[in-house]
């Protein structure tokens, strides 16, 4: 059991970039020093970044019909969950409570990836992913992003596009 930790460690990574590395998908990581006054975890990272919030995404999750799912969408915009409950076939969706999603991802809230976490779960990404050559999401921690592809996000983590942000 200790391997697992301790392997993570010396690789300097987390489940998502461990997974990554796994999959042999290309990745660049971005550090920034996080600020806790910050009012938002994903433009703090654009800014910190110097990335347009068209690209940098974050990683929400809802319950849809009583099933937790996944919903990245750039911050610079907002979820639609009527648009996500569409998307994975449901009826009804709502913003997931915090204390289940950080249990089930693996992750805290404001470092919740769409990558390695802790139990699969369905997942779908904004259309407007597909219009930039690389999207940025949480890396699995505040202050750690990943850079990579959104046709690799989308086979890694098994999810569907579909247009489920509001600017």
């Amino acid at each position: 059991m200790a391997k697992k930790p301790k392997k993570q460690q010396q690789s300097g990574g987390t489940p998502a970039t461990v997974a990554l590395t796994a999959a042999g998908v290309p990745y660049t990581v971005h550090a920034y020093e996080h600020d806790p006054a910050h009012p938002s975890y994903g433009e703090e990272a654009a800014e910190a970044m110097g990335v347009s919030p068209e690209r940098v995404f974050k990683t929400l999750v809802a319950d849809v019909d009583g099933t937790l799912t996944v919903a990245v969408v750039p911050v610079a915009g907002t979820l639609d969950l009527k648009a996500l409950a569409t998307a994975v076939s449901g009826k009804r969706a709502t913003m997931a409570d915090p204390a289940a999603a950080e249990r089930t991802t693996g992750y805290v809230r404001g470092g919740i990836s769409p990558l390695g976490q802790r139990k699969k779960l369905p997942t779908v990404l904004d259309a407007s992913a597909a219009a930039h050559p690389t999207i940025c999401v949480s890396a699995g921690r505040r202050g750690l992003e990943v850079e990579l592809s959104p046709a690799d996000l989308l086979t890694l983590t098994a999810a569907v596009s579909a247009p489920i942000g509001r600017a």
